[in-house]
């Protein structure tokens, strides 16, 4: 008798995935079959590494505006598939980049925005490598 897969439930933590969101792509999996959602997240771990070197450059180069659109871009993707603490730190990442403190109120220090946003960066890295590792733990039970 084959052992019994993990459920995201057992193994996903949910202060890194919403469950329910994550749920739902795997609802589109073919029974038996996790290409769909195994496409899409590790199709979101290329993105994320791109979106991470371009967020380094940027910040070498102090461009406010392209950090703040990459962190747009990357809240996007992540929320979409449920990785909310990236996705929460990425929405710091847009608002330090647009000039804005976390509740959206203008910040005109632009070099406490960069000083902000390289913790940011840093962090986001660091949740999006917590996750990452528990996802590959996930999907490695269907190898």
């Amino acid at each position: 008798m084959a052992p019994a897969e993990a459920q995201p439930d057992d193994i996903l933590d949910s202060s890194l995935v919403d469950l329910n969101t994550f749920n739902q792509i795997l609802e589109m999996d073919e029974p038996d079959d996790h290409e769909f959602s195994t496409s899409i997240v590790f199709g979101f771990f290329e993105q994320a590494q791109e979106t991470f070197d371009s967020m380094d450059a940027a910040l070498k180069e102090k461009d406010l505006e392209t950090l703040s659109s990459l962190g747009h871009f990357l809240k996007g993707s992540s929320a979409t598939i449920g990785l909310t603490k990236v996705r929460d730190g990425c929405e710091h990442i847009q608002r330090y980049g647009k000039l804005e403190n976390i509740d959206g109120s203008p910040e005109p220090d632009e070099d406490l925005c960069l000083e902000r946003l390289t913790e940011a960066i840093s962090t986001v890295k660091k949740d999006y490598e917590e996750v990452e590792t528990v996802l590959r733990k996930y999907y490695e039970q269907f190898d």
